[in-house]
């Protein structure tokens, strides 16, 4: 069954996690314990309703406060495809929490409160999707039944979103707009009669039309190895495999590859997944690879098709996203995960601090604060084996890591 993973952005209160409640309740797919327990406090709290983002505001803070601090995920399943959805939090300084949950999301759903409008977090979300390459992005626009189901509201906001879309870095990208009620379930799971000028999909509707692509389908093939398989037995006393995942395409026995970086080439023997053979293997696949050739790999090394080699230098400029409350500053140290491979790095430039509101305003101030995105330019002990981020996402992006505290510092995107 295909996997959708589904990232949600929006202003505080503009309905996130009731959307998801909702989207849950009208599946089916909350539990008997957790419909009660929503009932239950629904009733507390003298609404006359179910507060539905009960669902998913897991936090005591969350559930006091009625705002999502962390990032949630959150599944369910329909007959033909099953869903993970990241509820990420809308505030500025959780920025850092929004790209967690959009890195590895193939589709976006950006709430606009129908009586706000197009406001500055929209430019920040939007502008986060854009950074991100989500390639389908679907603007709902929430609370419709408190202005009157407007055609005229919805339009205008239609409007002006088309206009921050004119502004987009990806030309791939594809906007879709769907008006709804998250708390009446309008246009959420089913269709609804308030709005008869609207003849489009529901939400679920359009999300099981989608096509859920693969992280890892697009781009060159690249197969960072995670380990050495060499068993202790004597039936695989002389076994020597390199256990992986594959993406940017498929690996078949006898293709020919060369490792990374010391540039030795072999040709692949066979393509093992648990105790069984194969002689192909499609991007995604978490496999064990063997070679004609006893060549000397370790983990953080690479397997790549001797015709598709990637860039190979010391040095590289990237956008980051800061994630540490301890500014990034220049001459400070680093390490680099970069894959499976970890090299200790040097900032060497903080180049720009960018306007994530479309204003095209840029600041060099020689530093990133907490939640800031900005271009970065690193030196490294050594070279990595690289692709920018809009070839092929998971060989393009990496992470900073304070030495000291073992923390992730920083999420990068290599331009």
């Amino acid at each position: 069954m295909n996997v959708l993973k589904i990232a949600t952005a929006g202003s505080v209160d503009d309905g996130k996690s009731t959307l998801i409640g909702r989207l849950l309740y009208d599946t089916k797919s909350l539990t008997e314990d957790k419909l009660e327990a929503i009932k239950k406090s629904s009733e507390q709290r003298g609404y006359d309703y179910l507060d539905f983002s009960l669902a998913t505001d897991g936090l005591v803070a969350e559930r006091e406060q009625g705002i999502t601090i962390d990032v949630a995920h959150i599944y369910f399943s329909t007959p033909t495809k099953s869903y993970i959805i990241a509820d990420t939090p809308g505030h500025v300084e959780y920025t850092r929490n929004m790209v967690t949950g959009a890195s590895t999301s193939q589709v976006a759903i950006i709430l606009i409160d129908a009586r706000k409008g197009v406001i500055e977090q929209t430019y920040r979300h939007f502008f986060i999707n854009n950074l991100l390459r989500v390639k389908n992005v679907i603007v709902a626009v929430n609370k419709m039944d408190l202005v009157d189901y407007s055609e005229e509201v919805f339009n205008n906001i239609k409007k002006d979103f088309e206009a921050l879309n004119a502004k987009s870095t990806y030309a791939e990208q594809i906007v879709s707009y769907i008006p709804v009620s998250a708390l009446k379930g309008d246009n959420i799971v089913d269709k609804t009669d308030a709005m008869s000028w609207y003849n489009g999909d529901t939400i679920l509707g359009h999300l099981e039309e989608l096509e859920a692509q693969d992280l890892y389908d697009a781009g060159k093939v690249r197969f960072p190895v995670q380990t050495v398989i060499r068993p202790k037995t004597d039936e695989f006393h002389d076994f020597r495999g390199y256990a992986g995942k594959i993406s940017g395409g498929s690996l078949k026995v006898g293709d020919a590859v060369t490792v990374l970086p010391s540039l030795t080439q072999s040709k692949i023997k066979e393509i093992f997944f648990f105790d069984k053979t194969y002689a192909e293997a499609p991007a995604g696949s978490s496999v064990n690879i063997t070679l004609e050739d006893d060549i000397n790999i370790t983990r953080g090394d690479m397997l790549v098709k001797t015709d598709e080699l990637p860039k190979i230098e010391k040095q590289v400029t990237a956008t980051v996203c800061w994630m540490d409350s301890k500014n990034l500053v220049p001459g400070t140290k680093y390490i680099v995960q970069h894959n499976t491979n970890r090299v200790l790095s040097k900032i060497d430039s903080i180049n720009s601090v960018i306007a994530t509101d479309y204003t095209g305003e840029q600041e060099n101030n020689n530093k990133l604060s907490l939640n800031e995105i900005g271009e970065v330019s690193i030196k490294l002990s050594k070279p990595i084996y690289f692709d920018s981020y809009n070839d092929n996402k998971s060989n393009g992006a990496f992470i900073l890591i304070d030495a000291q505290t073992n923390t992730t510092a920083g999420a990068g995107f290599i331009s």
